[in-house]
């Protein structure tokens, strides 16, 4: 089995089906290592430029699903093409990481790759793509709706708990008050430490007792 077979096999554990022969295309055009990781709670994928290597590398999270994954491969990609075409000293997520972005994904937003309830937000937030797209409330929600253990799973989103109910976060129990923009203003209990929180973390809701 030849690298492109190997990677072309690679993207199709991962990737929506239809999308394939165009994300394999970018690797043809532009070669880079390639590796599928664990799941990492800092970071859905990664880019790295090395001075000494003519091949660079990119990874990407195993335990997204496919349009989560679809979308950071091109977030990825977007970043190799950009300091091909613009160089090193480029800011990582500038103009020049954004218009390179969008022209990668014009060609996946569409109903064949996307379901219409991912599509719509999603070409909403390729307006002004942020440095991840987990930073995106609505898109984050809606992409979560397929994530392989979604049924399963006993977490919510923090922006979906009512202000004044308890929850659950990495072991430790909170109350929730009041949301400052992308952030909400949570009580530890019993300590009473107040914390900011992301309206994106996934936590477990807890009834008013807190147990």
């Amino acid at each position: 089995m030849n690298p492109t077979e190997k990677l072309q096999l690679i993207l199709s554990k991962h990737l929506p089906e239809k999308s394939i022969p165009y994300c394999l295309d970018l690797w043809v055009k532009n070669g880079f290592n390639f590796t599928v990781t664990p799941a990492r709670k800092t970071k859905l994928g990664d880019f790295r430029w090395r001075r000494d290597s003519k091949r660079q590398t990119i990874t990407i999270n195993g335990t997204l699903n496919p349009y989560q994954f679809l979308i950071t491969y091109i977030h990825e990609v977007a970043h190799l093409h950009t300091y091909l075409h613009f160089g090193i000293e480029t800011a990582p997520h500038g103009k020049e990481w954004k218009s390179t972005f969008q022209q990668l994904m014009i060609p996946l937003l569409k109903p064949e790759i996307f379901p219409k309830d991912i599509l719509i937000p999603l070409s909403r937030h390729m307006r002004n793509p942020k440095a991840s797209s987990a930073g995106d409330l609505f898109l984050t929600k809606e992409l979560s709706k397929y994530d392989l253990n979604h049924h399963v799973s006993e977490e919510v989103f923090l922006a979906d708990l009512k202000p004044g109910l308890w929850f659950e976060l990495q072991g430790r129990k909170f109350q929730k008050k009041e949301t400052r923009r992308t952030r909400v203003l949570c009580e530890e209990i019993p300590s009473g430490k107040k914390f900011l929180i992301s309206q994106l973390a996934k936590i477990k809701p807890l009834e008013s007792s807190g147990l």
